[in-house]
């Protein structure tokens, strides 16, 4: 079961990385409704496309810890990646999930923009989704 966990992780990191290299290619499905706004529909974040390629190298890279983590190839990561960096990627995705109690997250308030609502059916869920198998996953390394 964990390896499973492991490899949806690890698929669902490919996707959302893929998305955002899309991003930097200049492809625009999906961006407008990515990026919060405010009550009067300016955005909140306006990031580039080098931002875009950070955070794409980012999701790569949680990829790839995943799919070692599912031990189907059996590569040895140095301890410390293996001690920490699934707690880390977990925290930033529960604290994403919770939000900045204004444009993001479950407790955000501002509720009625196209992201709002985006945010509400997908993204927050999907950050809760994989913050909490992070975790499950890394609780099974403690055990």
């Amino acid at each position: 079961m964990y390896k499973i966990l492991s490899l949806l992780e690890s698929i669902i990191f490919l996707a959302l990385a893929i998305i955002h290299f899309n991003w930097v290619a200049g492809n625009k499905w999906g961006f407008d409704e990515a990026l919060p706004t405010n009550e009067r529909g300016e955005r909140v974040l306006n990031p580039k496309k080098i931002d875009s390629a950070i955070v794409g190298f980012g999701l790569l890279l949680f990829c790839v810890f995943y799919f070692f983590k599912s031990s189907i190839v059996d590569l040895h990561l140095p301890a410390l990646v293996l001690n920490y960096a699934g707690w880390v990627i977990s925290t930033i995705f529960i604290v994403r999930a919770i939000g900045d109690f204004k444009y993001i997250g479950f407790f955000k308030k501002v509720k009625q923009t196209p992201f709002a609502k985006m945010d509400t059916k997908v993204y927050s869920p999907l950050c809760l989704f994989l913050g909490v198998v992070g975790i499950l996953l890394e609780l099974k390394d403690l055990i």
